[in-house]
């Protein structure tokens, strides 16, 4: 089996989660998550043409680029594709908080045991 390293966007696996992939958000610099959200082949083109993070909202059933309306948005440097191809990495450059709460990442809290 061959496994090629660099994959287009016809390669990815949006059947296995009726048409989302999930994505992990990571700032390219300090290799933080920030934060964890889905994507459509929709966003992912328009992340790939626009080098800023879009996903798909699943609440609102549409297209959100990040920082639309914060002025918060994530500059997106590369995409990292995971080796089932259903996932991917955004590595950002972020201009702002990722978090909605203000927080630099969604992942600020404990599970506590």
């Amino acid at each position: 089996m061959t496994i090629r390293d660099e994959l287009s966007v016809e390669d990815l696996e949006f059947a296995r989660l009726g048409g989302l992939i999930v994505v992990v958000v990571q700032d390219a610099m300090t290799k933080d998550v920030l934060m964890v959200a889905f994507a459509n082949k929709e966003a992912i083109l328009r992340t790939m043409k626009e080098k800023i993070a879009y996903f798909w909202s699943r609440s609102r059933n549409k297209l959100w680029m990040k920082g639309e309306t914060s002025g918060n948005i994530l500059q997106v440097e590369k995409i990292l594709v995971d080796c089932d191809a259903d996932s991917v990495i955004y590595l950002v450059k972020p201009r702002g908080p990722a978090c909605h709460t203000g927080k630099t990442s969604c992942f600020y809290r404990t599970l506590r045991e």
